[in-house]
């Protein structure tokens, strides 16, 4: 029964499917694009089929031409591969939401993209500096409204260049803008945050599923510390001592764990790994099964901690206004605030909740509600 989970996959809200766990492909900026490359082929033959990048990656070309040689060898052909990219918000002007894309697809050597996400809520200045800032180094911003933003992602899918479209790093006050926008031709199939044990983002996962949007996270397994928009010295979520022991009881890698937990959660998980045998790992998240006692003991393990920083900053705790922060406070709840004010840890705890579809028939535990959400409910 296992090895056949191997490419289940969530439906969206459009109708079309999303494989449950795909490979993230950010990488700090001293790994060579080479090696992206080979990791991509690697994580093919491997067996996965969800691959998730975006502009700003700059790694389009190399993910292409690996994608472009395992159809050409026969091991995949491109209905195959789900492929998510994004658009940045130097990009966010109807106008060029579209240029976006096509720039995205000439790389990758594709007519169409699976999924074109939101990069992030606020629209910074157009131009080719993904990071613009004034002559004191404050972010530049661009006044542009999201609902025109995404307007402009409608007609990319109206006209073929993806097949699903949906935002990243949204907070419910602004998915609500969307969702209750005048003339909504699609909603938003998805909302990629970061989340992990130490985030799991439970209001945000209530509130996604009670809009039948999902939820893909990112940084499952903590974050590599060598990224410059990781915050440092927090605590590693792989050596947590409660994560660790059920890796022990089920004989398993805590990453694998820490994986196994946003399935079973109905959280489309990705990894980001570029060594073989942790990618092979990671890919066995299929062979095994987390009790309803270990489920209650990773929900435990939250403190609404964010290992992802704000965009790049003049000062320490400074945040450049836009009108899209506003209200970036409210409804976040459990919400901790650092000494170190972010947009993503902000973001990221208010977000939405994924709607809980039957992800994996044949297992009850995969789909059902840990127990201490039940006692939550009951204490609501």
């Amino acid at each position: 029964m296992m090895s056949q989970m191997r490419h289940f996959s969530l439906k969206m809200n459009d109708g079309h499917t999303i494989p449950v766990l795909g490979l993230g492909t950010s990488a700090p900026s001293q790994v060579p694009k080479s090696e992206t490359e080979m990791a991509i082929k690697r994580a093919i033959d491997i067996g996965y089929r969800h691959i998730d990048s975006a502009h700003l990656y700059q790694n389009e070309e190399e993910i292409g031409r690996a994608i472009q040689m395992k159809i050409a060898d026969g091991t995949v052909k491109r209905d195959d591969i789900f492929y998510t990219t994004k658009v940045w918000g130097t990009f966010f002007r109807p106008e060029l939401v579209q240029t976006n894309l096509e720039r995205s697809l000439k790389k990758l050597q594709m007519s169409y993209v699976d999924l074109y996400l939101l990069h992030h809520p606020e629209a910074l200045q157009a131009g080719e500096d993904f990071f613009p800032k004034d002559a004191h180094g404050n972010i530049i911003f661009d006044t542009v409204d999201l609902c025109t933003t995404w307007e402009a992602m409608e007609k990319c899918k109206n006209e073929g260049l993806t097949r699903s479209i949906g935002v990243s790093n949204f907070n419910c006050k602004q998915l609500e803008r969307i969702l209750n926008k005048p003339g909504l031709k699609y909603k938003p199939v998805c909302n990629q945050v970061e989340c992990h044990p130490y985030l799991n983002q439970s209001k945000l996962l209530e509130f996604c599923r009670s809009h039948d949007i999902l939820l893909v996270a990112y940084a499952t397994l903590g974050s590599d510390a060598r990224k410059k928009w990781v915050i440092k010295n927090k605590p590693s979520l792989l050596q947590d001592p409660v994560l660790n022991a059920i890796a022990e009881k089920h004989r398993r890698t805590p990453a694998q764990v820490a994986l196994r937990y946003q399935l079973q959660r109905g959280v489309v998980a990705l990894a980001k790994s570029f060594n073989e045998q942790r990618m092979k790992e990671n890919f066995q998240v299929f062979e095994f099964e987390l009790t309803p006692e270990d489920m209650e003991s990773l929900d435990g393990l939250n403190r609404n901690m964010c290992y992802l920083q704000d965009l790049p900053q003049a000062a320490p705790g400074r945040v450049a206004s836009h009108p899209e922060t506003v209200g970036r406070m409210e409804g976040r709840g459990e919400a901790q605030l650092t000494s170190h004010v972010s947009r993503k840890s902000v973001l990221l705890a208010t977000i939405m909740p994924l709607r809980s579809t039957a992800l994996f028939p044949s297992e009850a535990n995969l789909k059902a509600p840990s127990q201490q959400e039940k006692k939550n409910k009951k204490q609501k």
